[in-house]
């Protein structure tokens, strides 16, 4: 029997990168997995090519949209007890020419989208006895980078929010984690890329290594790396886990 049959994980921002990824992992470890995001051709391929069983439309900044996609997702496939709270994005800019609205549209997609999925599972899994929430954060959760300190501000609060829930649901059977990839080989990090060259003229490779230039690995992280350190702090075995931010980052931390 897979380590996860019988458990219902929901996934946001699933249809792509490292939420598909682990979406898949998850899938292949027996679990039922639901898929939230905005774009629906993206979560119907990755339901269409068995990385997930259903799919759900929903802004996680939107509360009401989140509630009743979950709503809909346990009466389809049951109570969720696996949550991985993935929806981000990031936006750069020096910080003299970051606005107070773009620190707010980074803190709405990055921190309070993960609050309003918690929000919505974390009572029940606390009532049941058993529940895994892991919410993907960044390094940049764990330590500065120019030109993003909007982005750097609101994946912090996620990991603070990690760590605050963890003290909260000790002996709960509920564990909270945050797992902090490096730069990942994900179109999010294509999209990076193509503003830098854009902005600057350098090539797509120049571009790429002023990347990682603080990273020993010397290579982009990939999105299936991410998602095996997701699934091991699903399993049941990880119940010991607790309250951690275990950073995915080639030795740059």
């Amino acid at each position: 029997m897979a380590a996860l049959t019988g458990h219902h994980a929901l996934v946001t921002g699933g249809g792509r990168g490292i939420g598909r990824a682990t979406a898949r992992a998850l899938t292949q470890a027996g679990a039922a997995v639901t898929i939230i995001g905005r774009t629906e051709a993206s979560l119907k391929d990755a339901v269409a090519r068995g990385d997930a069983g259903g799919y759900a439309l929903a802004d996680v900044t939107d509360a009401q949209s989140i509630n009743r996609a979950i709503a809909g997702a346990g009466t389809a496939r049951g109570p969720v007890s696996i949550l991985v709270a993935n929806a981000g994005g990031a936006a750069s800019a020096p910080f003299g020419k970051s606005s107070p609205d773009l620190f707010r549209s980074m803190f709405e997609l990055n921190t309070i989208g993960a609050v309003h999925a918690i929000q919505a599972v974390l009572g029940d899994m606390i009532a049941r006895g058993f529940g895994r929430i892991v919410a993907i954060a960044s390094t940049a959760g764990l330590k500065g980078y120019g030109y993003v300190s909007a982005y750097c501000a609101a994946k912090h609060a996620v990991v603070g929010l990690v760590r605050a829930l963890a003290a909260e649901t000790t002996r709960t059977g509920v564990t909270v984690n945050a797992v902090c990839p490096g730069y990942t080989d994900t179109e999010l990090v294509d999209e990076s890329l193509q503003r830098i060259v854009q902005a600057t003229g350098r090539s797509r490779e120049d571009a790429l290594a002023g990347l990682l230039k603080g990273s020993p690995l010397g290579r982009l992280i990939k999105p299936e790396e991410v998602a095996a350190a997701v699934l091991f702090l699903c399993l049941p075995e990880a119940a010991g886990i607790t309250g951690a931010a275990l950073p995915i980052s080639g030795g740059e931390i």
